[in-house]
């Protein structure tokens, strides 16, 4: 019974990878695409608008602002050593006080994170954790994927 039980959560893990991986695929498909408000198509993004599109393509199903977005899966908080390939990732941007950036993580390192994101000034790149205005303006880490 225990080796079944073990089973299972290996099968639910290596599935819950493999989404995740098909996310990243997808989410980079967009690289390059221009920065738009409220933008939800390859014409350009916002951010909320490129985790949202992305994740509806697997029919998961996220609210569109990057503060709803916060509200919903498991909240890591901060705990980059947590942190897995898919999980979404929020900032405080512009001295704000609540979340207003999202990204999808898509490497973890010992102590960095590299994340897909719609950058106003440079459209849909990947950044890291480690450049001083995203570390900066971290602010939390949610777990989306089963």
């Amino acid at each position: 019974m225990i080796f079944t039980s073990c089973k299972s959560t290996a099968v639910s893990t290596s599935r819950s990878n493999k989404l995740a991986e098909q996310i990243i695929e997808s989410a980079s498909k967009n690289l390059g695409a221009p920065y738009k408000y409220a933008g939800t198509t390859k014409s350009g993004f916002d951010c909320s608008g490129l985790v949202f599109t992305t994740f509806n393509q697997f029919d998961i199903k996220l609210p569109r602002s990057s503060a709803d977005q916060s509200k919903v899966g498991i909240d890591l908080g901060k705990n980059i050593s947590k942190a897995q390939k898919g999980d979404l990732i929020f900032f405080k941007t512009n001295n704000r006080s609540k979340i207003n950036h999202v990204g999808i993580v898509v490497e973890t390192k010992d102590d960095e994170l590299e994340f897909i994101h719609s950058s106003t000034s440079r459209g849909v790149i990947i950044s890291s954790t480690k450049e001083s205005y995203y570390e900066r303006t971290f602010a939390q880490l949610n777990r989306i994927l089963p």
